[in-house]
């Protein structure tokens, strides 16, 4: 099952860098860019981690907050923010709670072999909580700058 447009922001309690226990519908009163990417310091997340970095004074103008999302552990996390001085938190999410509610695992490919891994995707949500844009099989390149164009339009 995965979240629809329309729906509110998941009901769970996520560990953040910052946060051990972020109750993510406390996050109301602002929008929310929530990206989910497979894994910390890869080539492909890091320059979407970048992107989103050098954008984040664009996003605060647009009263938006951005939270990444992997399945990689808070000292992983910690270290990727540190090496590439992201200013956004990231959640870890090893049981993969908040990729099930986002619908974000999917079957995916590797040199012949078949696993099960996080879909580069993006949701947006308003500054009442509720879900009014996702993109799916995220490409990174000019991903950010949609994003942001996305959220500038929010009333």
């Amino acid at each position: 099952m995965s979240i629809k447009i329309g729906n509110s922001i998941p009901a769970l309690t996520v560990a953040t860098t910052k946060n051990s226990a972020l109750k993510l519908r406390s996050l109301k009163g602002r929008n929310l860019v929530l990206y989910f990417y497979p894994k910390d310091s890869t080539p492909g997340c890091t320059t979407q981690g970048q992107n989103f970095r050098d954008a984040y004074a664009d996003f605060q103008a647009a009263d938006t907050d951005i939270l990444g999302v992997s399945r990689e552990s808070i000292r992983s996390h910690q270290n990727f923010i540190n090496k590439q001085e992201f200013p956004f938190d990231l959640i870890s999410d090893p049981e993969e709670e908040l990729c099930n509610a986002m619908g974000v695992i999917k079957e995916k490919s590797m040199y012949g072999r078949t696993y099960m891994g996080i879909e580069r995707s993006t949701f947006i949500f308003d500054k009442k909580g509720k879900l009014v844009h996702e993109i799916r099989k995220v490409k990174v390149k000019g991903h950010v700058d949609e994003v942001l164009g996305l959220v500038q339009n929010l009333a």
